[in-house]
């Protein structure tokens, strides 16, 4: 490559590169449209400790009248339900994560008052379809099999639209299971032979019974219902939001545990935003110093790594706000940091290789060529271990230390690629421009090396690929 195209290509990686960092950071209005762009950095989902919000331990234990025995599918199923009645409730960005075997932890940012997120969820209670109206507390064993479905027979519940009688209703869906499909089929079966009537309680006493201080209204049933599913619809649901009510009503009665508060912590925004601050300001100092340091100790090599960074951080901030399922956290800012750090120690490698081959005799076209050669093990060895690592703290850490191992696992995979892909390829661009002067590049070798032809090296690899051992007397 000539110097002219080598030039030529730095300008374009430079304009390239500087798109990148103002699509990173830069927040603008969309011209001719209403919306705005807020950059990679302003669409990261931000934790609670960033963000402010409210923050709940529940401790699960199996509910009365479950007839699931397995406290670990139940919690699991539970956590499922808890999600889908947070996100119809409007709090999108909630987090609900099971921890320390049978509790469960939400976190909702940007809530400033616990009761508007908990409501039902302190002592979720549980879903009664029957055929008797209960005017008394009626033990649950006293009804006869068709005669009843809990809660616990619901898959799933969503809010839909139907069209009815030539006019498009809201309504609820509600999608059983198996067992929950084929007591529905006979209790629709029963009442449309009887009063067409089947009476919908949510709750339950301390003893386990169905009392009527819990009723829920009725559902009018004309025929058999089968197919597993229902569409529930009436004049108490007559928009969006009272079929939103009506949904979350009867999902929160389907909780397959007791649910029992142990810790509720509320973080103001004002913390969370001083936390973000100084996060951020502790990672571009840590970003600025490391630059500096690589550019006095490598030279032009540490500006081309220092370029390296900034593609790094570019892409750190789009995948952070392109994977669904990261909130970034306090914890989560020092992963970036730490990977930070590790992908500096993967040019730190290939750089001081490159010294070793140039001091050993070599050009520096061919030292750079065995210096990231003899780098690439050294780099994946050292960096394997950290991912294994960060993938171990994912699975078994809490909610901060999960924070912290996603970024670290991200962030050490995009340094390994950016030292070994990114880094190289400016190298590479950069060698047409400056392959014989060694002082701008901080590359130093005693006097009295002899220079070392390249054709020479490359016949003494192809003979001995591996030296790994030395041999004596033909053993």
């Amino acid at each position: 490559m000539s110097k002219k195209r080598a030039r030529i290509r730095f300008v374009w990686l430079a304009i390239v590169v500087l798109i990148g960092l103002l699509l990173a950071v830069c927040p603008f209005d969309i011209p001719f449209t209403n919306s705005t762009y807020h950059g990679f950095a302003g669409s990261i989902q931000l934790g609670l400790d960033l963000s402010g919000g409210v923050a709940v331990v529940y401790d699960c234990t199996p509910a009365k009248n479950s007839n699931n025995s397995d406290i670990t599918s139940a919690v699991d199923a539970t956590k499922e339900r808890l999600e889908s009645v947070l996100f119809s409730e409007g709090f999108a960005e909630a987090k609900v994560v099971r921890e320390n075997g049978n509790r469960i932890r939400i976190e909702v940012p940007n809530v400033s008052d616990p009761s508007e997120v908990l409501g039902a969820l302190t002592r979720p209670k549980t879903l009664y379809m029957t055929l008797n109206e209960v005017k008394e507390p009626t033990p649950i064993s006293a009804f006869a099999d068709g005669e009843i479905v809990t809660g616990f027979q619901i898959d799933k519940v969503n809010v839909s639209m139907q069209n009815q009688d030539g006019k498009d209703t809201y309504g609820v869906s509600v999608q059983f299971t198996n067992e929950g499909g084929e007591a529905f089929k006979k209790l629709t079966e029963k009442a449309s032979q009887g009063d067409k009537k089947i009476y919908v309680y949510l709750g339950n006493d301390e003893d386990g019974n169905i009392t009527s201080a819990y009723s829920f209204g009725q559902v009018t049933c004309e025929s058999t219902i089968t197919g597993g599913s229902t569409f529930i619809s009436g004049e108490d649901i007559d928009n969006l939001e009272s079929a939103k009510e009506y949904a979350y009503s009867i999902m929160s009665g389907t909780f397959q545990v007791e649910l029992s508060l142990i810790e509720n912590s509320v973080i103001s925004a004002t913390l969370g935003k001083n936390a973000l601050f100084y996060g951020i300001i502790a990672g571009v100092v840590a970003l600025v110093i490391i630059m500096f340091i690589m550019w006095l100790r490598y030279g032009d090599f540490g500006l081309l790594a220092d370029f390296a960074l900034i593609v790094y951080m570019i892409l750190m901030l789009f995948f952070l706000q392109a994977i669904p399922f990261i909130q970034l956290t306090l914890p989560g800012i020092a992963g970036i940091i730490l990977s930070l750090g590790m992908a500096v120690d993967g040019n730190v490698i290939i750089f001081e290789r490159i010294k070793e081959e140039y001091a050993s005799g070599k050009k520096i076209p061919l030292a750079v060529k065995s210096g990231f050669k003899r780098a690439f093990w050294p780099i994946f060895d050292s960096n394997i271990t950290t991912v294994i690592t960060s993938i171990i703290l994912y699975i078994l850490g809490t909610a901060s230390i999960k924070g912290f191992a996603i970024t670290l696992l991200l962030g050490i995979l995009l340094s390994m690629f950016t030292s070994l892909v990114v880094t190289r390829f400016f190298v590479k661009s950069y060698l047409p421009l400056n392959s014989t002067k060694p002082k701008k590049l901080r590359l130093y070798r005693e006097k009295g090396v002899v220079e070392i032809q390249e054709e020479k090296v490359e016949e003494k690899e192809k003979a001995v690929p591996f030296d790994f051992t030395s041999t004596k007397g033909g053993e």
